[in-house]
């Protein structure tokens, strides 16, 4: 069926051409496995027949959920069956491997992806005509809603809280030597667990440590890097008053220590909600950079995506099962001429995100979100990326991202914006809550998310903790109302 030539001299160079199914598992030779971009399918075109010869093969039975008071439970012996459900599969996928081969690089819509990678030969001739599009949807997701345990329309936020006068003022003592390393950490532990508390307390289901710590989603990861440089005074306007400093990248980036481990760990320590992990995305943290010249972007891009995707598999070794890459700046390197769109650009951004959580389980969720920006025409693509889910900054588009999702068949799950953080307006429940009831015309509920537009660090705490008990509140109205 498919004449593919492997000479694979870097495992981590391969893994960034597997598509969407590829962090399902790992082992022999499964990285030949079922590796299609699901971008090339038509799924007009017989494919559903062969996905149900797919799950045929690796048995899947229909596992039930239970609605207990808006929580997802597990009947008898289904714990089991999804503890053996991993190794069952890697058995499949080891003896399917022969009929199913890695990503058609070959096909001219992604043609250039496997560009510079080392030692990666496949044959340019591929059929795609029968490939089975996405088969980490029913295997991740199953193992993501039993190990997560979260009600419909889980809540959640971006990632970042207010960073108060008292927050910066820290940071500066710290920075000048007036305070020790053991001091700031002490009051940074506090400003994390008043933020957990708070979060418990109005009923969060996925909580966030506040990334109080951080100067800037960029920044803070260059310091943490090899690679970068940085200047004190050469700030460029994000928007509004809000200015930053872009690193400098003048050498080969890698990750010489975790970054956001000790911070991530400790919050997860302090709770038994689920924790997530907060990290800057490769393209981004490029993209917010000024770059080298003497290599291309693509090259600098997996360097990133190595030195974060170390980061992940840290994160997911210290116990924490949701991880947030933001690739707020995906959109804006995009070349002026749209025919360049995928061969200069997207065909090696959206490998290299996907190189960054290519080895995780399959039941750690990977969350992406992105900044406000025009997604329709690259709808398809961010679904490429293959997260298990994105949130947009959706509110001041008037949620026009959801017919691009409705008419892509989007497979991802979505949190779009249900209010406009740039504002200090606290939004009603009743406005959230029509909100909501306009995403679920375009969406199916079960894959719905209720999050803020973006990241809440320029709010005040006085309209932020009001908007977020607003927002809690108005989804579980929502969900008392379906359940009738």
């Amino acid at each position: 069926m498919f004449d593919v030539g492997l000479n694979v001299r870097d495992e981590t160079a391969f893994r960034i051409l597997l598509g969407p199914q590829h962090r399902i598992f790992d082992g022999p030779g499964v990285g030949t496995a079922m590796g299609l971009d699901h971008r090339l399918l038509d799924p007009q075109e017989g494919c559903a027949a062969h996905l149900a010869g797919i799950q045929q093969l690796f048995h899947l039975p229909q596992i039930p959920f239970h609605q207990t008071g808006g929580q997802l439970g597990l009947g008898a012996g289904e714990e089991h069956l999804l503890q053996g459900l991993e190794q069952e599969l890697a058995y499949a996928l080891h003896g399917f491997q022969h009929h199913i081969a890695g990503e058609a690089v070959g096909n001219d819509h992604i043609g250039g992806a496997h560009h510079g990678l080392v030692g990666l030969h496949i044959a340019d001739e591929v059929d795609a005509s029968c490939l089975a599009g996405r088969p980490q949807q029913l295997i991740g997701l199953v193992a993501q809603r039993v190990a997560l345990g979260l009600p419909l329309l889980p809540t959640t936020t971006i990632g970042s809280f207010p960073q108060t006068k008292e927050v910066r003022a820290e940071r500066a003592k710290l920075r000048k030597g007036e305070i020790t390393k053991a001091e700031y950490d002490e009051f940074m532990k506090d400003q994390i667990d008043a933020c957990i508390k708070h979060q418990e307390e109005i009923g969060l289901d996925v909580l966030v440590h506040g990334e109080f710590e951080r100067n800037d989603m960029v920044e803070y990861f260059g310091q943490n890097l090899n690679g970068f440089l940085f200047t004190k005074n050469a700030w460029v306007q994000s928007y509004g008053t809000r200015c930053v400093k872009p690193p400098i990248v003048w050498g080969d980036v890698s990750r010489a220590n975790p970054i956001t481990v000790e911070w991530s760990a400790y919050a997860q320590s302090r709770t038994d909600h689920v924790m997530k992990g907060m990290l800057t995305g490769p393209v981004t943290i490029l993209n917010w950079s000024w770059p080298r010249e003497d290599i291309t972007h693509e090259q600098q891009t997996q360097q990133l995506a190595l030195a974060i995707r170390d980061e992940v598999l840290d994160l997911e070794k210290a116990g924490i099962k949701v991880i947030q890459i933001d690739e707020a700046a995906l959109r804006e390197k995009l070349p002026l001429r749209k025919t360049d769109w995928h061969a200069k650009y997207l065909d090696w951004a959206i490998p290299a995100f996907r190189l960054v959580h290519s080895a995780v389980k399959p039941t750690t969720q990977i969350h992406t979100h992105m900044c406000y920006s025009e997604f329709n025409d690259i709808i398809k693509d961010i679904d490429a990326m293959d997260a298990d889910v994105i949130s947009f900054e959706a509110s001041r588009g008037d949620l026009v991202v959801l017919d691009a999702i409705h008419d892509a068949n989007f497979e991802t799950e979505a949190g779009p914006g249900v209010y406009d953080i740039h504002s200090p307006r606290i939004p009603s429940e009743q406005e959230i809550e029509d909100r909501i009831y306009e995403i679920l015309k375009k969406m199916d509920v079960e894959k719905v998310w209720i999050n803020p537009d973006c990241g809440l660090k320029t709010r005040g705490n006085a309209e932020t903790w009001p908007s977020l008990e607003n927002l809690v509140a108005a989804a579980k109205a929502v969900r008392a109302k379906l359940a009738k």
